[in-house]
């Protein structure tokens, strides 16, 4: 069993989320440094500045936005640096990655838990 999970930002904070990790770059609008019981804020594992804003949050293009930034995941040296550092902080406990996004569908964090979860 996987000790890595996902959840809304805007969800309650919970104790047993275990280590708190806001995987957005961006800071998430309404919600408070206190509030967010952050443990980091891995900003430069989300999708580049250039690639958010092309996908744009549009379901019609997630499945390339997908393809795109799990190359981005698997090339980038910071990413992969992140990525190593997330897994060893699953060998500790429960590790939560926190996210903005409105749609829980269609959303980089999807993306990101799934390569995480293959890689482990």
């Amino acid at each position: 069993m996987s000790n890595l999970f996902l959840k809304r930002i805007y969800e309650p904070y919970d104790e047993l989320d275990g280590y708190r990790i806001l995987v957005d770059r961006l800071w998430p609008r309404g919600i408070s440094k206190d509030a967010a019981k952050l443990t980091a804020w891995q900003k430069e594992i989300a999708p580049s500045p250039e690639l958010r804003k092309w996908f744009c949050h549009k379901p019609e293009l997630f499945e390339e936005f997908r393809t795109k930034y799990i190359e981005e995941l698997r090339t980038d040296e910071q990413k992969q640096k992140i990525i190593d550092e997330i897994n060893t902080m699953t060998t500790k406990g429960r590790v939560t990655l926190l996210y903005g996004a409105k749609d829980p569908v269609y959303n980089h964090a999807i993306v990101l838990l799934e390569e995480l979860s293959r890689i482990k």
